[in-house]
């Protein structure tokens, strides 16, 4: 059995057919699935999900494109849901400095206010890092926040400290893309203990379905694109990216 660690499954684009992909996950491979959230809604709509499927668990947080609409009432909100039994990180959160909006010092303060409240819970943080990799190094170092960065898209210089800080790295379809360098050599950056897989769905479907819908069960993709880079088998892949995901969420793999 495979673990998505990452996705969207409260995405609109699964409006038509959600409850059948998600009742689906266990024929099509995946076993547990992380849904993670990017606002106090899709936070809610998360552990909605959570709650009505036994597979699934859930990351609730504030996205960086999202900073400017948090509200006093929405972090109260917030430490609310952190306390629901099937909530297992904070995120996703962090910088997201590809667009100009919002101001990055919007950004940064409700990046690092969740940053702080992860250590407050003892709970790990997803990270959301995109074009802004010295500054969400640096964050993390100040507020020796534990986690993961997920869609992992830095160097293999970057993977390794962060490794050696304690997160791990979470790999998603992008890959299985042909220009994929960059991730291919972070990938092989990271040992295998801290190795985690993804699909983002709705977002960045894998090679040969890049373009479509992403969906769960084409985090087999991922993996075998791992096993090949790595030089390991695809069943040891699955399993140690399982595992991997178990330890970092704190799931006990006796109530599975």
């Amino acid at each position: 059995m495979l673990f998505d660690s990452h996705a969207h499954i409260d995405d609109a684009k699964f409006d038509d057919d959600r409850a059948q992909v998600l009742s689906g996950l266990r024929r099509s491979g995946v076993g547990l699935m992380i849904n993670a959230a990017s606002d106090i809604r899709s936070s809610l709509e998360s552990m909605r999900l959570a709650e009505t499927y036994d597979n699934v668990y859930f990351a609730a947080g504030i996205h960086p494109q999202e900073a400017d609409k948090a509200s006093e009432r929405d972090f109260a909100e917030l430490e609310r849901i952190l306390e629901h039994p099937k909530c297992v990180a904070i995120g996703e959160i962090g910088l997201d400095y590809h667009y100009d909006e919002p101001a990055r010092e919007v950004q940064r303060a409700v990046f690092y206010r969740q940053l702080k409240l992860s250590a407050a819970k003892s709970m790990p943080v997803v990270i959301h890092d995109r074009d802004a990799h010295a500054e969400c190094l640096q964050a993390v170092k100040d507020t020796g926040a534990r986690g993961v960065f997920h869609c992992f898209s830095g160097s293999a210089q970057t993977a390794a400290e962060l490794v050696d800080l304690g997160f791990y790295i979470s790999f998603s379809g992008v890959i299985t893309f042909k220009n994929a360098k960059r991730a291919v050599e972070a990938a092989k950056a990271v040992p295998m203990d801290r190795i985690l897989i993804e699909t983002d769905s709705p977002y960045l479907a894998p090679e040969p379905f890049r373009g479509r819908r992403n969906e769960p069960k084409y985090v087999e993709y991922v993996a075998r694109k791992l096993a090949e880079v790595k030089g390991v088998s695809f069943e040891d892949i699955s399993s140690e990216t399982f595992s991997n995901a178990l330890r970092l969420f704190g799931i006990d793999s006796a109530s599975l």
